[in-house]
């Protein structure tokens, strides 16, 4: 499985981000193009320790049942659930959005697994670096694909 902390994946990942443009037609969902660059940027600040959250009670609950989707080597499903935090109800400017995804995109690239190993996720709650590595790459793969990129 790739992840972000491979360089090849990591290029690969910063071409796809460049090849966005502002009249992307979505695939499926509900986002604009803009609102999924700022959605996808500030789960990136979490897998970075830039936003912290905290493992909420449902997760502890129920997350084992949906963990081997979510490190598995099979891509997202379309219109899943996201946590609140992450819904964006406003149109950013796209090409600053643009530009704060890939700058974040890079800051945890350099940090490593072990940069941020033990950071929480809301749903999962404390993962890997390792962990990290792979779902933000498949993070960022579902929604640039959502947009054709």
């Amino acid at each position: 499985m790739e992840t972000l902390f491979d360089p090849t994946a990591y290029q690969s990942m910063l071409r796809r981000l460049d090849s966005i443009r502002p009249d992307a037609e979505r695939q499926w969902g509900k986002m604009t193009v803009a609102q999924m660059m700022e959605h996808t940027a500030r789960a990136v600040e979490v897998a970075a320790g830039k936003r912290v959250s905290k493992h909420f009670l449902i997760g502890k609950l129920l997350g084992w049942i949906y963990w081997k989707g979510f490190v598995g080597p099979k891509p997202f499903q379309r219109n899943g659930p996201t946590g609140a935090d992450f819904i964006i109800r406003y149109e950013p400017a796209f090409d600053a959005t643009k530009e704060r995804l890939r700058t974040l995109v890079g800051e945890f690239h350099q940090l490593g697994e072990q940069g941020c190993d033990g950071n929480v996720h809301g749903f999962f709650g404390p993962m890997t670096g390792g962990q990290w590595g792979l779902t933000q790459h498949k993070h960022l793969d579902h929604h640039f694909r959502q947009f054709g990129a």
